[in-house]
């Protein structure tokens, strides 16, 4: 990591989980004590090689590169995939001047056109830079994001222990068989936050889908606040760790386990250093009914939230959260 000037009193030390492991029991115990502490820890040993996430890292950076009138030309459509210039998005508006000052690149599932899956929200064809323009660029993201469904698919079987339920719960075709996975390539160009005048990287926000993978390269800048009806709130910086991911817990996991494991506010600060960041969003098929698990109710705690398709729910987290704006985290 970077010296970014950044006091270790405000550094969150979040649990660390070894995806090779054979002790299991110590895995499960430790992403429990996360979930219900932060929402948010690390995964190593995940599977994906260094050398591979550095190739991703370079071909995401030459697409950044590129002059802003040729990334215009990838701009997003309306399946949501593509480029979304600087200050296009708005996740904290209520606290934000100006949108985000990040750049994106959305890429989601790819399904033919012809395919009536292609029909649904959240599905259909991706938009590709020519090879002549980035040569190896669609193959080496393509490939990333079906080694990154493996590695939310082992984190959630982990989950699935600790919320005491079978292993292989959440790789129920229902559930996961055709998910709802999104990769989000960031860059942020260095411009410097100052939160007491609504200049951020990004917003403070809670993901609302199932599980969000992130990869980092070593600037910091994510925050994440731990109690969101704090007066003041106590932002801590998620130091990166090489060759980990950071993963956290959406909303839809939070509904899902009636409040027992936590969706945490997160926010992004530049320092005035160029940061690139990688992020994978895991959701359930379109068609899952998300609805309180058995093993997260009882009696003296019923089910806080009615059940609901999680088609129906994204989409109305995505009206309530871009209202105004083409957009779909």
């Amino acid at each position: 990591m970077k010296n970014d000037g950044i006091d270790s009193a405000n550094i969150s030390a979040l649990h660390c989980i070894d995806l090779s492991s054979p002790d299991i029991h110590t895995s499960v115990s430790l992403l429990k004590q996360a979930c219900l502490d932060s929402g948010f820890f690390y995964v190593v040993n995940h599977g994906i090689s260094q050398e591979f996430m550095d190739e991703v890292f370079a071909q995401s950076k030459k697409l950044f590169d590129l002059p802003l009138e040729e990334k215009m030309k990838l701009l997003r459509n309306e399946k949501h995939r593509g480029y979304t210039p600087s200050l296009d998005e708005h996740l904290d508006p209520d606290n934000q001047i100006n949108g985000d000052y990040k750049e994106g690149y959305y890429i989601g599932v790819e399904v033919p056109e012809d395919d009536p899956e292609a029909q649904r929200p959240f599905y259909g064809s991706n938009v590709w830079p020519t090879a002549g323009t980035l040569p190896g660029w669609k193959e080496t993201m393509k490939k990333y994001h079906q080694e990154a469904l493996e590695v939310t698919k082992a984190v959630s079987r982990l989950i699935a222990l600790a919320l005491d339920l079978d292993v292989d719960f959440f790789d129920r075709p229902e559930f996961l068989g055709r998910p709802i996975a999104t990769l989000r390539l960031l860059h942020y160009e260095g411009k410097l936050s100052d939160p007491s005048n609504g200049i951020f990287g990004a917003g403070a926000h809670s993901d609302y889908g199932l599980i969000t993978l992130l990869a980092t390269d070593d600037v910091s800048g994510l925050q994440i606040c731990k109690d969101k009806d704090a007066k003041p709130q106590i932002w801590e910086y998620v130091p990166p760790l090489k060759g980990a991911f950071v993963v956290n817990l959406g909303d839809m996991l939070e509904r899902w386990s009636n409040g027992v494991f936590r969706s945490t506010l997160h926010r992004v600060l530049a320092n005035g250093q160029e940061r690139f960041s990688i992020a994978y969003f895991m959701e359930p098929s379109h068609d899952c009914l998300v609805e309180c698990l058995p093993t997260c109710q009882s009696k003296v705690n019923p089910p806080r939230y009615p059940p609901i398709k999680c088609e129906t729910y994204l989409l109305q987290r995505y009206k309530d959260t871009h209202a105004d704006r083409n957009s779909y985290k």
